[in-house]
């Protein structure tokens, strides 16, 4: 019998509204240490709310969230955001900020400082040279914005990293090798690591658990062998079927 897996993130019956709307309707799961989870849905279904209440950039009006078995609301949000690393869907570099200065924000907030040492490390870690450090946000491609993003994220050495469609805005093929970048680090580093993604295809390939959210709710929890296999009801199949689809089409055009 396999041993259990720690748990490292749970959500308790977490509801959060928008006037009369239930964005995240009484959500209850838990993550376990060291697992990638891509939380899949169509746009509205709730999945970057759900994802928000995490580092408190949303607040949940009813239920609990725990990182590490306690409440987050229990200390000061800045104390929380030092553990848990963020990947922004826009990126959010500060434009008037060098790349060294964007990755280090983190550390500067919490009143200690990242070495050029660090940033080059840093900078290592998803691939981009240290001579990067000094140039604008301006002055890079989409990816490479991107890929300072995660620098970023990564540089307080977070247990959690929590991305919300990082790789959205970005060519096929950048997208891809981003993706298979953070998933390496994500077993280099062992991170517990929490995908927002509406791509199937991405959180097949990526995660080793899928969470398909309907209406602010999870409607399918499965690993991506059971999603192929044609589990997770109609909402998560609905999903599959687009690359399913795709595939065969692709499929047809090589013969």
């Amino acid at each position: 019998m396999a041993p259990a897996q720690e748990t490292l993130l749970e959500f308790d019956r977490v509801t959060r509204r928008f006037a009369e709307h239930r964005a995240v309707d009484g959500v209850s799961l838990a993550v376990a240490r060291g697992s990638f989870v891509a939380l899949v849905g169509a746009s509205g279904s709730g999945k970057s709310t759900l994802l928000k209440t995490v580092n408190r950039l949303v607040e949940p009006d009813e239920g609990r969230v725990l990182l590490g078995g306690r409440d987050v609301r229990d200390g000061p949000a800045p104390a929380l955001r030092r553990r848990v690393g963020y990947v922004f869907q826009g990126v959010g570099l500060f434009p008037h900020m060098d790349v060294a200065a964007n990755i280090g924000i983190g550390p500067r907030l919490a009143g200690a400082s990242a070495s050029a040492q660090r940033i080059a490390e840093l900078l290592e870690l998803v691939d981009l040279p240290p001579h990067f450090a000094p140039r604008l946000p301006d002055e890079l491609s989409g990816g490479q914005r991107q890929r300072v993003g995660v620098a970023r994220a990564l540089a307080g050495k977070p247990e959690l990293l929590l991305m919300d469609e990082p790789f959205g805005a970005l060519d096929p093929v950048t997208r891809d090798a981003l993706g298979q970048r953070v998933k390496d680090l994500h077993r280099r580093l062992a991170l517990t690591s929490v995908m927002v993604t509406h791509d199937m295809a991405e959180a097949l390939l990526l995660a080793d658990r899928v969470l398909v959210m309907d209406a602010g709710r999870i409607v399918a929890d499965c690993t991506p062998h059971q999603l192929l296999a044609g589990e997770g009801g109609p909402s998560a199949q609905a999903l599959v079927a687009v690359p399913r689809a795709q595939a065969a089409q692709l499929a047809e055009l090589a013969r």
